[in-house]
Order: structure tokens, then C-alpha cells, then sequence
């Protein structure tokens, strides 16, 4: 179906524009005007109190000044109040317009039948403008420029004396020259990638900033690209030192270059990108081209990439000093050049609340009687409206019945290798293989635990066999498309109080570099390097600092891991590999003067995790490599055998599931079971200096073999819809909230950017009593189940088939009757299971918020302020 013409023909009205009620001071006036001013201003201001994202905003306007780039593409927010419906009419009329619009198509449907729906549904529509859209060049300044910005002070920053940005801004060539761009942009990631790029060498590893600042490298998303280089978590006084350092690196790039491997590193991985087949490869293809394209560039030539990776190889050839000559004009000698620099200001957000108070109260003066009440009887349709379920019914829509009733089999062969049980699963990989390892942590000590997410971001960055931790890097990006280790929690599919802990090692290669990539994993299990602390030191800070930036965008995720805590054995680790607890362990480890005591806990974790004695092995791979795979992960076991050791597990009861007929009578996962778990109630409050909040509350309520499973993931979707949406976004304010069940067994509402807290959790109290009073109707069950199959047939990539077997033990049989379920869910299930489990005191629930300040909340002894 051509859904996307509805963007090209919509309904603007006008009491749509409005925004949406919310109700805020004490005359009628106020309470009204809010919807159209405060609303407004309160949807926008969220990101301008992200300090990264504010940085990157000011840095795009400064340095691309004269035309479009130089405005906030998503609305200023105290200029917002000021768009007319008129304005905004116009503004759609132009642009949102068919000789404004390209069309771009994926997959091997034929194209004729696209062509013609797009032809009757939009393009026939409508008559041909000339909507001058064109964005003009940016004039080329004939010297540098300074400027300066502030920001939000972050509570949770690495080191609170060292919260300043800088970083160097250069504008390079037109995007519609692909090569070019193409060339930039592989010159980018020489600069800036990995332990052996220059400025990773000059700017992280002296320790003067927490990591490099998220603006840093090459960005091909406006008219004439851009390269951005410099720091975050620096200090005021290091300035000079920094703008310092960036001329001298440029200055040495010139005169050395790059060493050949660093190069065919980078080719290397361009190669795997090519060859690896995403599930949303169509997507991924359509935002490549789509800059360049809107700027009337070739989509076909930018495409065209293993054509430009030849001219690349034939230009270095052809010129030795080809890229240090690209250095020289575009960086060493280009007067187009913005330093921009950014300070925390204690009052950032309370002149920001001024700000908008002022343009509140201005708006106010300015209306008339009749002003007054046109506004506030606009305010009371749009509420009634918002209130009104909408007709959906001449909406383009599937059937239940048009879903596959069976799902595919996935076939896969479980055998031992070296006494690891081993999972092969044959797919069209396209000439990659990929390999994980799940090792269980179950004798690791209980005081080493919280160090695991550390470990795992560790492990494979800091040397290992005969390579130091440049030469490990280098050898990574040369022989495999990555290796990575992180924790994981495996609830079990039967009881809640059962799980499996452990840490899942990644990897994928070309088939030609199986032998490479698994030296690399034995030298890591044989001989990994604990024995600098500087190096140790640098991944912390920028560990810690990436954690503390993530706050910000994934707010209501750490606010659902807190609220879950007390409920399960497996929300209590989650909270503390992933959560709260994790960001500020982690900060008060940035915090170390001494990090010699954390370099020694590291061997210690080592003996216990990276231990074949408690791991099992997966690979996927075409059936014409499998066996070679297959003989690979025979000698990685066998060259890692001297780590084996039966350890005494930490928690006395251990339950064995068997992964399989075919693997063996010995194989078995080995479950750690928490029978005595007592799920208790808590309300937790993370005082932030943020303008809005992230809520979340939490039930617990039945594993994923239950018979009541599948009602509740519906239940979650349709309540989100047809009840959370309105009253969170629309009526609230929210960016985004609602309802989803987890394969743990928890129920979770959540906000997210949240103008309001305890009125959220009245919104999840009033879904509830919605779904038990069944104001719902068969459409709402049928759109939630459409929406719950579209996520369980979601396309699976080659490289993931046989995963959820592999980990979680979920079966193909097992899924087929989950998806019975789905189909056989009810309205009187609904409202059945609503009652039984949301319901107040029918289950433990938890619930945690991060915001503001909030006196009401300070005041309340049943909740817990941090």
C-alpha cells in the first residue's frame, strides 16, 4: 500500500495546530493560552536541554550561517508560539509537495505496480510547481571564527570540574561531488577511529577530555559536508591546549600521512559492510542517498561503492601523498573554520523557564477579549476532539486472516566441540561467518559482579598474546567486522524466579579470515594484557561519560529497569549491570586517582567468565564453509583448554535445562534459581537537572510460556494505541509513552521527556481501568495483534537465525504456540487479565521516575529521593 501519500495530502486544520491541554497556572487565561504557547514551547525545549544535542545544533547554525542550516530544523522553541496556522499551511503547501518530493523503492516486487500507485495515488493529485527549494552555497569565509555557548550542568558527569566542549569545525566540498565525499569521508575515519588514528593518539589519550565530543567527524547530511574535531568533559583552562594540539595533528597528518594497513583496515571494513545483510538493508540504502539526492547528486554513482573504492585505491596509487594533499586544502589551509566552545551555566535552565514564562506573558498581553475566548473554546473542542475516537475505517489496513498461521522452521545442528556444546545453523551469509559465545558467570564472586559491564567493554581493548592494544585494534578492524563482549540476563521461559546470567562474546569475518579472527579470541582467553593503567584509565572515562550522556535519550529505559527491580531476581541484576546504579558505579570509578585496585579485580573475573568449562558456542556460516567453521571452533577449544576448570557456582541452587537431543546428555544451560525471591514494592525518585521527566511503573506478572502471555503482550499494544498515546502525548505533552510486556515477565508502562510525573501514573491507573471496563472494540484487538505480529515476523537476518534458540532456549514448537495464542486472544481475555494482574493490589508493581525537582514527591514518605 502507498501509505506516504497521506503526508503529501493531510488535514492541517486548524484546531489540530493548537497542541494539546494541559493545564497550568491560575486564571482561565493562563490554563488556556497553554496549549498554544507553553505546549509548544515545552515539545521543543526538551532537546535544548540536552547538552549534546544543543551543541550540535549551534554548531551546524554558526557554521553554516547564510540560509537554511543556519535556523533550528525542528523549531526553535521560543519562536514556535509564533507560527500562524496560515504560516504553516503555506509552508506544507510548498513543500510537502510531489515536485518537491522524491519517491525511492526496494525489493523484487515489480516496479510497474509502484509506478502506477504512486502515479494514481499522489503525483495524479496534483499540478507541477517549481518550489525553489534549492539550498544556495554557503559564502566561503575569508578567516576563522570563535564563538561560545552554555549549557546544563551534569550531575553525572565523570569529573564535575571538567564539563566543557570545544571543538574545531571545517566546511569541505559540495555532497553532490559523490567521489569526493566519498574520499572526506574515508579520511574522516583515518583521522578520528580507533587507538591508531592520529587524534585519538593526540586528543584522548593525554586524558584532557572524558572522550571525544559526539559532534566529532565527517557529516554528509547537509548541502556542503562538514568535519568536526575536539573534546567533552574538558577543562576551561585547557583551551588553548586543545585548539593547540588539533593545529599541530593537522600539521602532522601533512607531513606523515597514514601507515598502508591503517588503510586497507578501513577498506577492509567497507568490504564487510557490503557483504553483511542487514534486515533493514532497503532503509539503510534509501537514508545513504537521500542528501545527496535532495540536492539533486546522483543517487545511481553513490551507490556505485565498490567503483569508488577502485578510483580510491588508483588515486593512492597515482599520488602517494594523495590524502595528505586532501589534509592540506581542506584542513591545514581552509579559513572556513569555526572554533566553537561550550560552558555549563549553574542557571542554563532557570533562565531557560524565564525565557518562556516572559514569551507566556507577553502572548497573554497581547490578546483581546474576543482573543481570550476564541482560544479558550479552541482549548475545550481540542479536548473534546482528542477525547473522540477517531473513524479509522477507511484506512488501508491487513486482516488477522491475511497472517501466516505457521511460522518457518529453522533448522539447526547442536553437537560438541572439545566437550563445548556447539549450535551450527546453515544460512546464506554471503561469504561471512559469525560466531557468539555465551559463558555463564555463575561462580563469579557476588563482589565482582557489578564490574562485569566494565570487563566486557574492556576485555578486547586492551591487548592481548604478543599485540599491544594499537596493534589488537588494528589486527580487529583488519581481520573480523568487530569483536565485542557484553552482559547477559536470560529470563527463563517457565518460572520468573529462574534465570541464566553470563556475557555473550560477538564476532563476524570474511570466511577467508576464520583462522584470524579465532587467534584473536585464544589470545584473548590465553593471554589478555592487565597491565596499563593509563590505557585502562582512558576507557573508563569515556565508558562513564558515554553513560552519562545516554541519560538524556534513554531516560524512561533506565527509569523501567528501576521501577522493575524489586519484582524479579532478574530486574535486580539488570538494574545492576544496566541501570542507575551502573552510571554512578561507574562514575565513582572515573573519579579514582588510583585504578590499580580495578586492574587487579580484572584477571580475577577473567578466571571465572572467560572459562570453556561454562560456555556453549553458536556459528552461522554458508553450508559450504560450515565445516571449515566447524574445524575452526574444534581448535579455538582446544587452544583455550588450559583455562578449563570446574568451579564451585556462587548460589548453592543450580537448574540444568538440556539444549537438546542432539547436543548430547551433558549439555545443558545452567540456570540459577532464586526460589526464596520475595518481589516487594518501591517508589524511587532521580532528582536530574532536567526540565522534564521519565516515568515508569512496573507489575509482575507471567512468564513467556504462560497461557496468559499472549493476552498481556496485546493488551500492552492496544492500550498503548488507544488509550496511552492520547492521554501521555496528546493531552500530556510527552514525547512518546505507553505499555509493553517483557519477555522477563514484567509489565511496564513509561513516559518519555515527560512535562508531567505523578499525573503519568494516574494516565497507566486510567489504561487500566479503560481495558477492565473493555472500552475497546474487535478493530482495536485486531490493530493490536496486527501491531504485536508485525514485531514477531519481523524480518531475521541470516547472521541471527537460530539466535533465540541458542541463548534463550525458545524453541521454533515453542514459538508456534506462543502464536496460537496471539491469534486466540479475546476481548473477555483483556479484560480478564487486566483485572487479574493490573489491577491495584492484585500484583507487586514498582514504579521510579527521573526529573526535576519536585517538592510534592520530597515531601512523600512512601517514595525513596537519590
Amino acid at each position: 500500500m502507498f501509505r506516504h501519500s497521506k503526508v503529501l495530502i493531510t488535514k492541517l486544520k486548524n484546531l489540530s495546530f493548537q497542541g494539546s491541554w494541559r493545564s497550568r497556572g491560575s486564571s482561565a487565561v493562563e490554563r488556556a493560552l497553554q496549549y498554544t504557547v507553553g505546549q509548544k514551547i515545552s515539545g521543543f525545549t526538551v532537546q535544548e536541554s540536552d547538552n549534546e544535542c544543543l551543541y550540535a545544533q549551534h554548531l551546524q547554525n554558526k557554521l553554516l550561517p547564510d540560509h537554511t542550516y543556519a535556523v533550528v530544523s525542528r523549531g526553535e522553541p521560543l519562536a514556535i508560539p509564533d507560527l500562524t496556522w496560515e504560516q504553516l499551511k503555506q509552508f506544507h503547501a510548498t513543500h510537502y509537495h510531489p515536485s518537491n518530493a522524491r519517491f525511492f523503492t526496494y525489493g523484487d516486487l515489480p516496479l510497474e505496480q509502484h509506478l502506477q500507485q504512486i502515479e494514481e495515488e499522489a503525483l495524479s493529485k496534483f499540478e507541477r510547481t517549481e518550489p525553489n527549494t534549492a539550498v544556495p552555497p554557503q559564502t566561503h569565509w575569508d578567516k576563522p571564527r570563535v564563538d561560545h555557548v552554555t549549557c546544563r550542568p551534569d550531575a553525572l558527569a565523570p569529573d564535575p570540574m571538567k564539563q566543557n566542549t570545544l571543538c574545531m569545525s571545517y566546511l569541505l566540498g559540495d555532497i553532490t561531488d559523490t567521489f569526493e565525499a566519498f574520499t572526506l569521508s574515508l579520511l574522516s575515519s583515518l583521522m578520528i577511529s580507533g587507538p591508531n588514528s592520529p587524534f585519538y593518539k593526540a586528543l584522548i589519550e593525554p586524558e584532557i577530555g572524558s572522550d571525544f565530543s559526539s559532534s566529532v567527524g565527517f557529516d554528509g547530511s547537509t548541502r556542503q559536508a562538514s568535519f568536526t574535531i575536539g573534546l567533552q568533559g574538558m577543562m576551561e583552562d585547557d583551551t588553548e591546549t586543545v585548539k593547540h594540539i588539533i593545529a599541530q595533528t593537522i600539521d602532522d597528518i601533512v607531513t606523515t600521512g597514514f601507515e598502508e594497513e591503517q588503510i586497507e583496515a578501513l577498506l577492509h571494513k567497507i568490504e564487510i559492510q557490503m557483504k553483511h545483510q542487514s534486515t533493514s538493508f532497503g532503509l539503510a540504502l534509501a537514508s545513504y542517498i537521500a542528501s545527496c539526492w535532495n540536492h539533486d547528486g546522483d543517487p545511481v554513482q553513490l551507490l556505485k561503492i565498490s567503483e569508488s573504492v577502485s578510483r580510491f585505491r588508483q588515486c593512492l596509487k597515482e599520488n602517494p601523498r594523495y590524502l595528505q594533499d586532501k589534509v592540506q586544502h581542506y584542513f591545514k589551509d581552509n579559513t572556513h573554520r569555526l572554533t566553537l566552545t561550550m560552558s555549563p551555566d549553574e542557571r542554563f535552565l532557570e533562565k531557560q523557564a524565564e525565557a518562556e514564562e516572559q514569551k507566556l506573558q507577553q502572548k497573554i498581553q497581547d490578546l483581546s477579549d474576543a482573543d481570550h475566548k476564541d482560544i479558550y473554546d479552541k482549548g475545550l473542542q481540542l479536548l473534546a476532539v482528542q477525547s473522540t475516537t477517531q473513524d479509522a475505517s477507511c484506512l488501508p489496513a491487513l486482516k488477522v486472516s491475511d497472517i501466516e498461521p505457521i511460522i518457518p522452521y529453522t533448522p539447526v545442528q547442536l553437537g560438541t566441540a572439545g566437550g563445548v556444546p556447539v549450535q551450527c545453523c546453515e544460512q546464506p551469509t554471503n561469504g561471512m561467518v559469525y560466531f557468539r559465545a555465551m559463558c555463564n558467570l555463575n561462580s563469579l564472586p557476588e563482589d565482582l559482579k557489578i564490574y562485569v559491564p566494565l570487563f566486557c567493554s574492556v576485555i578486547t581493548k586492551l591487548g592481548c598474546g604478543e599485540l599491544d592494544y594499537r596493534q589488537q585494534a588494528q589486527r580487529i578492524e583488519l581481520k573480523t567486522g568487530g569483536m565485542s563482549v557484553s552482559p547477559q540476563i536470560i529470563p527463563d521461559t517457565d518460572d520468573l524466579d529462574l534465570y541464566e546470567q553470563g556475557i555473550i562474546l560477538s564476532s563476524s569475518c570474511l570466511e577467508r579470515n576464520l583462522p584470524d579472527m579465532f587467534q584473536l579470541w585464544s589470545d584473548i582467553f590465553n593471554s589478555p594484557h592487565f597491565d596499563d593503567e593509563q590505557r585502562l584509565r582512558v576507557l573508563v572515562m569515556m565508558s562513564a561519560q558515554e553513560l552519562s550522556n545516554g541519560i538524556s535519550y534513554s531516560g524512561h529505559m533506565y527509569a523501567m529497569t528501576r521501577a522493575a527491580r524489586t519484582l524479579a531476581p532478574t530486574a535486580d541484576l539488570q538494574e545492576t549491570f544496566s541501570g542507575m546504579d551502573q552510571v554512578k558505579f561507574m562514575k565513582r570509578i572515573a573519579e579514582m586517582t588510583d585504578l590499580t585496585s580495578i586492574l587487579r579485580k580484572l584477571p580475577r573475573i577473567k578466571r571465572h567468565l572467560l572459562n570453556p568449562e561454562n560456555m556453549r558456542c553458536a556459528v552461522n556460516a554458508t553450508p559450504q564453509k560450515m565445516s571449515d567453521a566447524a574445524g575452526e571452533v574444534e581448535r579455538f577449544i582446544a587452544n583455550i583448554a588450559a583455562n578449563r576448570k570446574e568451579r564451585k557456582p556462587v548460589r548453592s541452587t543450580i537448574v540444568e535445562r538440556a539444549l537438546g537431543p542432539q547436543a548430547g546428555s551433558s549439555a545443558s544451560r545452567k540456570l540459577i534459581s532464586e526460589p526464596n525471591f520475595k518481589p516487594c514494592q518501591m517508589k524511587t525518585y532521580f532528582q536530574l537537572p532536567f526540565n522534564v521527566n521519565f516515568v515508569s511503573e512496573c507489575v509482575r506478572t507471567v512468564p513467556f510460556s504462560h497461557a496468559d502471555y499472549a493476552s498481556l503482550c496485546i493488551l500492552a499494544r492496544m492500550m498503548t494505541a488507544k488509550f496511552l498515546h492520547g492521554e501521555i502525548r496528546e493531552k500530556g505533552g510527552a514525547y512518546g509513552g505507553g505499555a509493553r510486556m517483557g519477555g522477563g515477565g514484567l509489565f511496564t508502562f513509561y513516559s518519555y521527556r515527560d512535562p508531567n510525573s505523578t499525573q503519568t501514573l494516574s494516565a497507566f491507573r486510567g489504561g487500566v481501568e479503560w481495558a477492565r471496563a473493555g472500552k475497546f472494540t474487535q478493530q482495536d484487538i485486531d490493530e493490536a495483534k496486527l501491531s504485536v505480529f508485525s514485531a514477531v515476523d519481523a524480518p531475521v537476518a541470516p547472521s541471527d537465525k537460530g539466535l533465540g534458540r541458542f541463548l534463550n532456549g525458545i524453541t521454533d514448537e515453542m514459538k508456534q504456540r506462543y502464536r496460537e495464542r496471539l491469534f486466540a486472544v479475546t476481548d473477555k481475555n483483556l479484560i480478564d487479565i487486566a483485572g487479574r494482574y493490573l489491577g491495584v493490589g492484585q500484583q507487586t508493581c514498582g514504579v521510579a521516575i527521573l526529573g526535576p525537582e519536585n517538592e510534592s514527591i520530597r515531601k512523600d514518605p512512601s517514595w525513596v529521593v537519590k
